[in-house]
């Protein structure tokens, strides 16, 4: 299994040298995942992403380095975190869950755009540091809760006390996505053709950079 910390990169990326990461944020049923599919459909070999990090032990069929990085003993990986390694960490069912530094970067360092979807806690601690060219924030949200709370009811995969849940852990993600200055862009996807020209309009420069640009940058990189 993976341990962490042995030549692990700390560094906060390289300016002008690898393209922006691009994170998606949004509560339970905004409709990320769909948006995402289509961004994937039309531009696929233009992103990549990264493998985070868990303490959990691997499920059936689950490979190391493909599904997760499972690392063996927690105290590596919360040492790790204290390094300053990880973008974002938190717990989740008694396990560590967090996306590495060193995973985006390798993303990165092969000329795609890391996609990360995180929650906001996620968000928050990536705000606080300082990264260079730093990513690209995006929150994407239902038009209402009670929108939000009819989409999760279609699903039929909750109990009435875990939707409870999901609504308001949902109530205070919207009330962070909606406060100014947390986010590059916040999506509203109550129509979802218009809610993806609009995520696309948004990461089309970095998508034509990608192409006309870092090419000849990842070139260099490879000399």
């Amino acid at each position: 299994m993976t341990t962490t910390g042995e030549g692990s990169d700390t560094s906060q990326f390289d300016p002008g040298k690898v393209p922006r990461p691009l994170i998606l944020c949004g509560p339970s049923g905004s409709g990320k995942s769909t948006l995402l599919k289509r961004l994937l459909s039309e531009f696929d070999s233009a992103f990549g992403f990264s493998v985070s990090h868990t303490t959990r032990k691997p499920r059936e069929g689950e490979v190391d380095g493909r599904d997760y990085h499972f690392v063996s003993d927690p105290e590596d990986m919360k040492a790790a975190v204290s390094r300053g390694e990880f973008l974002e960490s938190a717990i989740f069912s008694g396990n560590m869950y967090g996306t590495s530094k060193s995973a985006v970067q390798a993303v990165c360092s092969k000329g795609k755009i890391c996609v990360l979807d995180i929650d906001v806690q996620g968000v928050q601690q990536v705000r606080q540091q300082n990264l260079d060219p730093p990513p690209l924030l995006v929150f994407i949200r239902p038009p209402s809760l009670e929108v939000l709370e009819e989409r999760l009811r279609l699903r039929a995969t909750e109990t009435e006390d875990s939707l409870l849940r999901r609504l308001e852990t949902a109530r205070s993600e919207l009330e962070y996505g909606e406060s100014p200055g947390n986010f590059d862009l916040v999506v509203v996807n109550d129509v979802i053709d218009k809610a993806y020209e609009e995520l696309k309009e948004f990461i089309l420069p970095e998508i034509t950079k990608l192409r006309e640009g870092y090419s000849d940058q990842m070139d260099d990189l490879g000399n």
